[in-house]
């Protein structure tokens, strides 16, 4: 077997929050991880759907953003996008 290429191989030490609420039509179970690594954005993992996304400010206000990368409808994104505003 030959020899393997690291692109890079860190180790960060990093903060990660779990949690789960219910919007009007759906239930969210989100793990977001902090780290240095994305210039300040977080890491946001759908659970329930298998998405994740790098997420910051500038994402949460691009249009159709939230909807394309988990997969939801324009409702359901808008109650995660006022849910995570308050975190990124």
């Amino acid at each position: 077997m030959s020899e393997r290429f690291f692109l890079y191989d860190e180790k960060e030490v990093t903060k990660t929050r779990f949690v789960s609420f219910l919007g009007e039509n759906q239930r969210f179970d989100l793990a977001i991880v902090q780290t240095d690594r994305h210039y300040g954005k977080s890491l946001v993992l759908d659970m329930q759907g298998s998405r994740f996304a790098i997420i910051g400010q500038d994402d949460l206000q691009e249009e159709g953003y939230l909807e394309h990368v988990f997969n939801l409808e324009e409702q359901e994104a808008e109650e995660l996008r006022s849910f995570l505003t308050e975190l990124v």
